[in-house]
Protein backbone atom coordinates (compact mmCIF):
# COMPACT_ATOMS: atom_id res chain seq x y z
CA UNK A 1 0.00 0.00 0.00
CA UNK A 2 1.46 3.42 -1.15
CA UNK A 3 1.05 6.17 1.91
CA UNK A 4 1.51 9.88 1.03
CA UNK A 5 2.65 11.90 4.21
CA UNK A 6 4.75 15.03 5.01
CA UNK A 7 8.41 14.47 4.68
CA UNK A 8 10.13 14.26 8.51
CA UNK A 9 13.65 15.06 9.83
CA UNK A 10 14.23 11.51 10.12
CA UNK A 11 13.53 11.05 5.83
CA UNK A 12 16.19 13.55 4.75
CA UNK A 13 18.50 10.28 3.86
CA UNK A 14 16.30 8.71 1.78
CA UNK A 15 15.05 11.58 0.62
CA UNK A 16 18.10 12.57 -0.56
CA UNK A 17 19.22 8.87 -1.97
CA UNK A 18 15.70 9.57 -4.26
CA UNK A 19 16.67 12.35 -5.42
CA UNK A 20 20.17 11.28 -6.09
CA UNK A 21 19.33 8.35 -8.11
CA UNK A 22 16.41 10.33 -9.89
CA UNK A 23 18.74 12.62 -11.05
CA UNK A 24 21.24 9.68 -12.11
CA UNK A 25 18.17 7.91 -13.82
CA UNK A 26 15.89 10.63 -15.59
CA UNK A 27 19.38 12.77 -16.57
CA UNK A 28 21.44 10.32 -18.22
CA UNK A 29 22.35 12.00 -21.69
CA UNK A 30 20.79 15.17 -20.58
CA UNK A 31 23.29 15.82 -18.36
CA UNK A 32 26.98 15.61 -18.18
CA UNK A 33 27.73 11.68 -17.09
CA UNK A 34 30.59 13.31 -15.06
CA UNK A 35 28.17 15.49 -13.33
CA UNK A 36 25.70 12.42 -12.39
CA UNK A 37 28.30 10.10 -11.37
CA UNK A 38 29.98 12.91 -8.82
CA UNK A 39 26.38 13.34 -7.26
CA UNK A 40 26.68 12.15 -3.22
CA UNK A 41 23.73 10.90 -1.10
CA UNK A 42 25.72 12.61 1.57
CA UNK A 43 26.32 16.12 0.19
CA UNK A 44 22.58 16.51 -0.79
CA UNK A 45 21.68 15.30 2.50
CA UNK A 46 23.85 18.06 3.91
CA UNK A 47 22.33 19.83 1.61
CA UNK A 48 18.61 19.01 3.20
CA UNK A 49 19.42 19.23 6.36
CA UNK A 50 20.36 22.61 5.92
CA UNK A 51 17.02 23.61 4.13
CA UNK A 52 15.10 21.07 6.33
CA UNK A 53 16.55 23.43 8.94
CA UNK A 54 15.80 26.86 7.72
CA UNK A 55 12.34 25.89 6.60
CA UNK A 56 10.95 24.93 9.93
CA UNK A 57 8.67 26.89 11.06
CA UNK A 58 8.32 29.43 8.08
CA UNK A 59 4.93 30.08 6.58
CA UNK A 60 6.08 30.27 3.32
CA UNK A 61 8.51 27.47 3.20
CA UNK A 62 8.48 24.44 1.11
CA UNK A 63 5.82 21.58 1.53
CA UNK A 64 7.72 18.81 1.43
CA UNK A 65 5.72 14.91 0.64
CA UNK A 66 7.22 11.05 0.58
CA UNK A 67 5.82 8.79 -0.95
CA UNK A 68 5.87 5.37 1.20
CA UNK A 69 5.61 1.50 0.38
CA UNK A 70 6.44 -0.88 2.76
CA UNK A 71 7.83 1.83 5.14
CA UNK A 72 10.43 2.52 2.58
CA UNK A 73 10.61 6.18 1.39
CA UNK A 74 9.84 5.37 -2.70
CA UNK A 75 9.83 9.24 -3.61
CA UNK A 76 9.58 12.83 -2.66
CA UNK A 77 8.05 15.74 -3.66
CA UNK A 78 8.23 19.74 -3.03
CA UNK A 79 6.53 22.59 -3.93
CA UNK A 80 6.40 26.41 -2.31
CA UNK A 81 6.07 30.11 -3.21
CA UNK A 82 7.03 30.36 -6.84
CA UNK A 83 10.60 31.70 -7.22
CA UNK A 84 10.08 33.21 -10.57
CA UNK A 85 10.58 37.25 -11.07
CA UNK A 86 7.49 37.46 -13.74
CA UNK A 87 5.28 35.13 -10.81
CA UNK A 88 1.85 36.62 -9.66
CA UNK A 89 1.41 36.81 -6.33
CA UNK A 90 -1.19 33.23 -6.30
CA UNK A 91 1.43 31.45 -8.04
CA UNK A 92 3.21 28.19 -6.62
CA UNK A 93 5.82 25.71 -7.42
CA UNK A 94 6.53 22.58 -7.78
CA UNK A 95 10.26 22.39 -7.19
CA UNK A 96 10.81 18.36 -7.50
CA UNK A 97 8.81 15.14 -7.81
CA UNK A 98 11.14 12.02 -7.79
CA UNK A 99 10.46 8.60 -7.87
CA UNK A 100 12.91 5.81 -7.41
CA UNK A 101 13.62 4.07 -10.96
CA UNK A 102 12.28 0.73 -9.81
CA UNK A 103 8.52 2.54 -8.94
CA UNK A 104 8.08 4.33 -11.93
CA UNK A 105 5.17 3.79 -13.89
CA UNK A 106 3.38 2.37 -10.36
CA UNK A 107 1.52 5.59 -9.81
CA UNK A 108 3.53 6.97 -7.51
CA UNK A 109 4.38 9.60 -9.10
CA UNK A 110 1.09 10.53 -9.69
CA UNK A 111 0.02 9.99 -6.41
CA UNK A 112 2.97 12.69 -5.25
CA UNK A 113 1.79 14.99 -7.73
CA UNK A 114 -2.40 14.66 -6.84
CA UNK A 115 -1.24 15.18 -3.06
CA UNK A 116 1.11 18.22 -4.07
CA UNK A 117 -1.47 19.80 -5.99
CA UNK A 118 -4.31 19.38 -3.05
CA UNK A 119 -1.48 21.29 -0.43
CA UNK A 120 -1.22 23.76 -3.07
CA UNK A 121 -4.51 24.92 -3.22
CA UNK A 122 -4.66 24.39 0.30
CA UNK A 123 -2.03 27.03 0.92
CA UNK A 124 -3.92 29.42 -1.22
CA UNK A 125 -1.69 29.25 -4.44
CA UNK A 126 -3.96 29.74 -7.74
CA UNK A 127 -1.35 28.32 -10.24
CA UNK A 128 1.07 25.97 -9.98
CA UNK A 129 5.00 26.21 -12.40
CA UNK A 130 7.26 24.04 -12.65
CA UNK A 131 10.32 23.74 -14.47
CA UNK A 132 11.76 20.80 -16.75
CA UNK A 133 15.07 20.37 -19.06
CA UNK A 134 13.59 20.77 -22.22
CA UNK A 135 14.98 17.20 -23.41
CA UNK A 136 13.48 15.24 -20.66
CA UNK A 137 10.54 13.50 -23.01
CA UNK A 138 8.67 11.17 -20.19
CA UNK A 139 8.49 13.86 -17.50
CA UNK A 140 7.03 16.41 -20.02
CA UNK A 141 4.79 13.74 -20.76
CA UNK A 142 4.13 13.23 -16.93
CA UNK A 143 3.13 16.54 -16.62
CA UNK A 144 1.17 17.35 -19.70
CA UNK A 145 -1.32 14.22 -19.14
CA UNK A 146 -1.28 15.92 -15.31
CA UNK A 147 -2.92 18.90 -16.88
CA UNK A 148 0.46 21.11 -17.00
CA UNK A 149 0.83 23.21 -20.00
CA UNK A 150 4.00 24.92 -21.51
CA UNK A 151 3.57 28.38 -21.05
CA UNK A 152 6.59 29.94 -22.61
CA UNK A 153 8.67 30.79 -20.19
CA UNK A 154 12.44 29.13 -21.30
CA UNK A 155 15.63 29.25 -19.30
CA UNK A 156 18.81 28.37 -21.42
CA UNK A 157 20.16 26.65 -18.10
CA UNK A 158 23.69 25.32 -18.01
CA UNK A 159 25.23 22.85 -15.86
CA UNK A 160 29.21 22.55 -15.85
CA UNK A 161 29.31 24.00 -19.03
CA UNK A 162 26.67 22.07 -20.99
CA UNK A 163 23.49 23.23 -22.07
CA UNK A 164 20.05 21.79 -20.52
CA UNK A 165 17.62 24.09 -21.90
CA UNK A 166 14.19 24.12 -19.16
CA UNK A 167 10.86 25.13 -20.17
CA UNK A 168 8.38 26.27 -17.72
CA UNK A 169 5.17 24.80 -17.50
CA UNK A 170 2.02 25.93 -15.85
CA UNK A 171 -1.49 24.65 -13.82
CA UNK A 172 -4.37 26.79 -13.36
CA UNK A 173 -5.29 25.49 -9.88
CA UNK A 174 -9.15 24.78 -9.83
CA UNK A 175 -11.00 26.08 -6.54
CA UNK A 176 -7.96 27.98 -5.27
CA UNK A 177 -8.55 30.23 -2.61
CA UNK A 178 -6.68 33.66 -3.36
CA UNK A 179 -3.12 33.75 -1.92
CA UNK A 180 -2.64 35.93 1.15
CA UNK A 181 -4.62 37.00 3.92
CA UNK A 182 -8.58 36.68 3.89
CA UNK A 183 -10.15 39.76 3.51
CA UNK A 184 -11.37 41.27 6.93
CA UNK A 185 -15.31 41.39 7.42
CA UNK A 186 -17.43 45.01 7.60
Amino acid sequence: MLLIRDMTERDLRAVSAVRVRGWQFAYTGLLPQATLDAMSVEEDLARRREIFAHARGTADGPTDLVAERDGEVIGWACTGPCRDADADPGDGELYALYVLPEHLSTGTGRALLTASLARAADRGFTALRLWVLEGNARARRFYAIAGFAPDGGRDPNVVDGAPAPEVRYTLRLSGAAPAGPAPLGP
